[in-house]
């Protein structure tokens, strides 16, 4: 049986992909891909400092069903935004291959009020 990718690389050595959202109605990101990241010992605070946003929410992990909006999984913001600065990334459950999603919190709450796409 082959191993999933979720499992394929230590949880010391992962690559996980960040979505850094720049605007929720015109659906742009960019996306950087993180490769040799110590799940064990990188908090939410140092990957917020890498990417220089204030919000980190989970959009899909490996394997994982995905949310039908194609910028941001809008679904459950109790579980999936990940609050706790000195929380590690393990401890949050993240696996190789997660990916996540960095963004204004105060635009996400705007848009969540009003989620209408724009072209």
């Amino acid at each position: 049986m082959d191993t999933l990718t979720s499992h394929a690389r230590p949880t010391t050595d992962a690559v996980i992909t960040i979505r850094c959202i720049k605007s929720f109605e015109y659906r742009t990101c960019k996306s950087l891909v993180l490769q040799h990241l110590n799940l064990e010992t990188t908090t939410v605070g140092e990957l917020k400092t890498l990417v220089r946003e204030n919000t980190l929410k989970l959009y899909t992990v490996a394997h994982g069903h995905k949310t039908q909006n194609l910028i941001i999984n809008m679904e459950d913001d109790a579980s999936l935004i990940f609050s706790d600065d000195s929380a590690t990334l393990a401890w949050l459950g993240l696996e190789n291959e997660a990916e996540l999603s960095f963004f204004n919190r105060e635009a996400y709450e705007t848009f969540k009020k009003n989620p209408d796409m724009k072209w």
